[in-house]
């Protein structure tokens, strides 16, 4: 754990030590700012992060973030899994949305890196700065802003002031509850249980998900025959998957993909998460900001949680950058509103159409399921349509629409 040193005036504090947290953070390394972080999880759960099952899908936008960083070659390339292909199944029938990287400009859709990686290469990266520093296992008692200045009262009894406070403390943020901020809560009432498997045939680097009526089968292609299997149920079938022996679990996802692959193995542990999507109600206050999962937590169906979160504290960095060079405060309301604005723009549409896809394709209803059958014969078969959802897909800036 670092020393919090009271008598530096700190430019920045940030709450939260996540990805969001510390991506911020290294953004802010060069313009010459006081940054403090606070944690409330140890030292060693940052600096060496276990795997966790998950794996991110980042779009060339994010990698593009990721190298300005100077992260990027801090993270294991041999982990890397170029995402070439993806397809959309609806449930038994012959519906299928198809997108291909070889039919567009990119060599790829997307990349595919475990989440624990890119926490251990943002940790790197942040913990050699010398003007960023990460204080452990200390929490947030007290917050209040005013227009000269931002206080945070720490749990081990200190008072930190500074020109900008930040939240990144996850979609339950409490520092977000207590700036008075509310927001939009949705609970899917679902649980999504991911593990690694191998497999006899080769999956293409192609993604594969899979609508089946009362839950979600999706596979994440990694490098050599093995992927990542993601499933999604009901929160009363959740402990009925986790406790299921291997042999049958494998058998259900070979199954949900139609034997495609063959015969499946489990070779990781299985992890889950309970799904709760998150949206704020705004994203500014006086000499404060939210980002990451704190200002809009995602359902993970558009795997486009971080990279939303990235391009957040992106545009933060980028409008505190635009001010420092313009000789104005980094904290004042038009910063933040310019800030805000933008990332408004960027996620309201993606949240709340996002919601309204998992809605469409996880009813049983009749008439849903003849809704979801026409929607995808009809994006299938429309090219322009196709090649928008793919540069959305591949998170190019000309296109905000929402793929299925």
């Amino acid at each position: 754990m670092n020393q919090l040193n009271t008598e530096i005036n700190y430019d920045v504090i940030i709450v939260g030590g996540g990805p969001a947290g510390l991506s911020f953070a290294c953004s802010l390394i060069d313009l010459n700012l006081n940054v403090l972080v606070v944690e409330k999880s140890t030292q060693e759960s940052i600096a060496n992060p276990k795997p966790d099952g998950r794996e991110t899908a980042l779009t060339h936008n994010s990698l593009k973030i990721l190298q300005k960083l100077g992260v990027w070659d801090l993270i294991n390339q041999t982990s890397v899994s170029p995402l070439k292909e993806a397809k959309v199944f609806d449930g038994d029938s012959d519906s299928l949305l198809n997108f291909a990287a070889k039919k567009s400009s990119f060599d790829a859709l997307g990349y595919l890196v475990p989440n624990h990686l890119i926490r251990l290469a943002l940790y790197k990266k942040a913990s050699t700065s010398k003007n960023l520093t990460i204080i452990n296992e200390i929490s947030v008692e007290s917050v209040s802003t005013s227009v000269s200045d931002a206080k945070v009262i720490l749990s081990s009894g200190e008072t930190v002031n500074s020109k900008l406070l930040v939240a990144a403390d996850s979609r339950f943020s409490e520092i977000r509850r207590k700036m008075g901020i509310s927001s939009t809560m949705k609970d899917f009432s679902k649980v999504m249980i991911i593990t690694r498997v191998s497999h006899e045939k080769d999956h293409g680097q192609t993604a594969l998900e899979c609508f089946n009526y009362g839950h979600t089968l999706a596979l994440l292609p990694l490098n050599g025959n093995i992927s990542s299997v993601v499933l999604t149920v009901p929160a009363d079938e959740a402990d009925e998957m986790l406790n299921m022996n291997k042999e049958k679990f494998c058998e259900l996802a070979s199954k949900g993909f139609n034997g495609s692959l063959g015969s499946m193995e489990q070779i990781g542990e299985r992890y889950s998460y309970p799904l709760v999507g998150v949206y704020a109600q705004k994203f500014r206050s006086t000499r404060f900001a939210l980002i990451g999962d704190a200002a809009v937590g995602m359902h993970p169906v558009t795997a486009h949680g971080f990279n939303l979160g990235l391009r957040g504290q992106d545009i933060l960095s980028s409008s505190i950058a635009k001010a420092i060079k313009s000789g104005i405060d980094i904290g004042s309301d038009g910063v933040l509103r310019e800030f805000e604005n933008k990332q408004i723009h960027l996620s309201r549409l993606m949240y709340f159409g996002t919601n309204g896809v998992v809605s469409l394709f996880t009813n049983d209803d009749v008439k849903a399921k003849q809704i979801r059958k026409l929607v995808l014969k009809f994006a299938d078969r429309f090219p322009p349509v196709k090649s928008l959802i793919t540069k959305h897909l591949t998170e190019s800036k000309k296109s905000n629409l929402i793929p299925f």
